[in-house]
């Protein structure tokens, strides 16, 4: 469907005039030329003295290996920091040019970028734009109401629904009968079988189903089942990039570290075209979109004791922020879906060194292959992880004897001691980066409740900074690197909604009893590999202080069910279970 220039320009006008979203002319109509390049100008927040900005520039023009956007502001905007582009001003006249990365524009191409600025009085929306000197958006004219004989396409997808702020909220969680049939089987486990897990999709065969089992739709099919005549919620974890996880054997998946065509068009475009079905259009579906890709970009490449050759190549294709982007942009298209990012853990990136790198990461890959800011709903962190929602015997700001709490053996300089002040406190720096004032945390609790008789009743013992930290420390690991099959865990929280500030929901997106890896090298067709931090007699390397693996024995590879892991996470479950 067109409008015609006019027309678009009006509604440009109107929602200038609330400091809201603006789309400019698309395409030119019937009889008149197409215009030369769209920009896509949206003001995303708006705190009355201030402003973020995402813009989307397409070239519908040759092809150009570098690209230069201009504008002129019609009141007091000052662009005071940007990302994804150089920007800079003059007056009221400013202009945004590439970065080294994406300067090329093919014809139909886009470039975003985002930045924040401050001003005074009105925020109107620009009214006009030139891509390298050629003003966009001019196709000749026409009326300035919508062309009678123009009518809808009825191809054009439907609007997008409005999305409430909190998914969770007066909502029921889908319970997935596979996963809790092989609970309730279990000696005991009668007694979780009923609570709401994450359906994981970490190959291409699952989307249909693996080896007779359920497929997406058929979970969504039985969701609609659970939802009945109220609000439903599923957890889908999508987790098939490219060279997945580069720094962990146990989790690789079937793509090679450059197949990002193939994690499009074989993995992501099926998954938004069964998402997409107006039949399950009711549903509040919840995406956490590639655990632990994007943070190893950050921690273990070149340059870091943590370095990987395998992150160090994921690093320089730049195809998980390319998969994370395109993901992102084809899921967050769909109004009933709510893509929340996997933000790691404290104990891989609470250091100032790894905290302000990533969010910056993660800001990055949400403003790539056409995703913006806006196709964020939130972000989840401890995802299958093990960390202390919260340790309440210390704090950060403790000291023993003059000597900080963090300068503990544990703690190790880190500037969170759980997961709930780290959450927090990375939705803010979010936030501050121009993601939603309303975003939105998880918190995975499937696995960190440490409860069971090793749990402290009470702070450990004041005679030096590591006795009063490792006495009183809920989380057992031997060290918060190590990550497979812990010995000693048990299971935390009960998924809820809007359990504290800022945070959307404790939830159980890591199955209880699937196993992380396997503790021997064992042949698979699923592309999984054998890491040594699932070996109870690993010694350990950098990335856990060369400390022992802590992990189970005798476990199966990743995925599969673990009775013995099952039975000791119910063993030493915190609060424990009746």
């Amino acid at each position: 469907m067109t409008r015609s220039r006019t027309a678009m320009l009006a509604a440009l006008a109107l929602v200038a005039g609330a400091s809201g979203t603006a789309f400019a002319a698309q395409s030119a109509g019937s009889g008149t030329a197409a215009v030369p390049c769209t920009v896509d100008y949206q003001v995303q927040n708006d705190w009355g003295s201030g402003f973020t900005a995402a813009v989307t520039v397409t070239n519908n023009g040759a092809a150009t290996s570098g690209w230069s956007l201009g504008w002129t502001f019609a009141g007091s905007q000052k662009v005071t920091n940007s990302w994804n582009a150089k920007v800079g001003q003059s007056g009221a006249a400013v202009t945004a040019t590439n970065e080294s990365y994406n300067g090329t524009l093919a014809t139909g191409g886009s470039a975003s970028f985002g930045f924040q600025g401050t001003y005074s009085g009105s925020n109107a929306v620009p009214a006009t734009f030139t891509l390298n000197g050629v003003t966009c958006n001019v196709d000749g004219g026409g009326s300035t109401d919508p062309d009678p004989t123009d009518p809808p396409d009825p191809t054009d997808p439907p609007e997008q629904g409005e999305r409430v702020n909190n998914p969770y909220d007066g909502a029921k969680v889908y319970v997935n009968p596979e996963w809790s049939a092989k609970a309730a089987a279990e000696p005991g486990g009668d007694r979780i079988a009923d609570q709401p897990t994450g359906v994981w999709l970490d190959r291409i065969a699952a989307i249909e189903g693996v080896n007779g089992g359920m497929g997406l739709r058929d979970h969504l099919d039985e969701a609609l089942t659970q939802k009945g005549s109220g609000e439903l919620a599923i957890q889908l974890v999508i987790y098939n990039l490219p060279g997945r996880d580069c720094s962990a054997l146990a989790s690789n998946g079937e793509l090679g570290p450059t197949e990002i065509d193939r994690y499009k068009t074989e993995y992501i475009d099926p998954i938004a075209e069964i998402l997409g079905d107006p039949k399950y259009a009711g549903l509040r579906i919840v995406t956490t979109v590639e655990i632990d890709s994007l943070p190893n970009l950050v921690t273990n490449v070149s340059g870091r004791p943590t370095a990987t050759p395998n992150c160090d190549v994921m690093k320089a294709n730049g195809n998980y922020q390319k998969g994370v982007g395109y993901a992102l942009n084809k899921l967050g298209a769909i109004g009933n879906v709510y893509n929340y990012v996997d933000a790691g853990h404290h104990g891989w990136l609470g250091w100032d060194s790894n905290f302000g790198p990533s969010a910056e990461m993660f800001k990055t890959a949400a403003t790539t292959e056409g995703a913006t800011v806006d196709d964020v709903h939130g972000f989840i962190v401890n995802t299958a992880n093990y960390s202390a929602l919260k340790e309440e015997n210390f704090k950060i700001t403790d000291s023993v004897n003059g000597t900080s709490v963090r300068q503990s053996k544990w703690v190790d300089w880190n500037q969170y001691t759980d997961e709930l002040s780290y959450a927090q406190a990375m939705r803010a720096k979010l936030v501050s980066l121009g993601f939603d004032q309303n975003l939105g945390m998880l918190i995975d609790t499937s696995r960190n409740g440490w409860g069971g008789t090793a749990r402290p009743a009470g702070p450990g013992p004041q005679t030096s900074v590591d006795a009063y930290v490792d006495g009183g420390r809920y989380d057992r690991r031997i060290h918060l690197g190590n990550w497979c099959n812990q010995s000693g865990a048990g299971l935390g929280e009960r998924p809820q909604a809007s359990p504290a500030a800022g945070i959307d929901a404790y939830v159980w997106m890591k199955p209880p009893g699937e196993s992380d890896g396997a503790s021997k090298e064992i042949p698979n067709d699923e592309g999984k590999g054998f890491d040594r931090m699932c070996d109870p007699t690993y010694e350990g390397n950098a990335r856990n202080g060369n400390s022992p693996s802590g992990a189970l024995a005798d476990a199966p590879i990743s995925g599969h069910w673990f009775s013995a892991q099952f039975q000791e996470l119910m063993k030493n479950a915190y609060p424990p279970l009746s």
